[in-house]
């Protein structure tokens, strides 16, 4: 009985487990200049960002692709920004779970 117990409650959180993502070393991008500077993230600048922030922010992937970070994420990118005393080459790593085309972010880092 005990076992089925376990199982069952492995069972259960084995998703939320699997859920979370993590991306690491990823270009910082608003959401107005992401189609912009795909081909050269790392040259977009943290004023330019900053100018841009009402569109949101987001993440370009190494494979290229943009994905967006939720409202919590926005937040926090604005903060990092802030902070940062970086001209341009902004990297993240970012933790939360993909839905779509948006992250539901658990965290922001530099």
């Amino acid at each position: 009985m005990k076992k089925m117990i376990l199982l069952t409650v492995f069972a259960m959180t084995l998703p939320l487990l699997c859920a979370a993502e993590d991306w690491s070393n990823v270009s910082l991008v608003d959401t107005k200049c992401a189609a912009k500077v795909k081909a050269d993230p790392d040259a977009h600048t943290r004023s330019c960002a900053m100018q841009c922030a009402k569109s949101g922010f987001g993440i370009l992937t190494k494979d290229g692709q943009y994905l967006k970070l939720d409202e919590n994420g926005n937040k926090e990118a604005m903060k990092l920004l802030e902070a940062s005393d970086k001209k341009d080459h902004i990297r993240v790593n970012v933790s939360g779970e993909l839905k779509g085309d948006t992250i539901q972010v658990k965290s922001v880092k530099m």
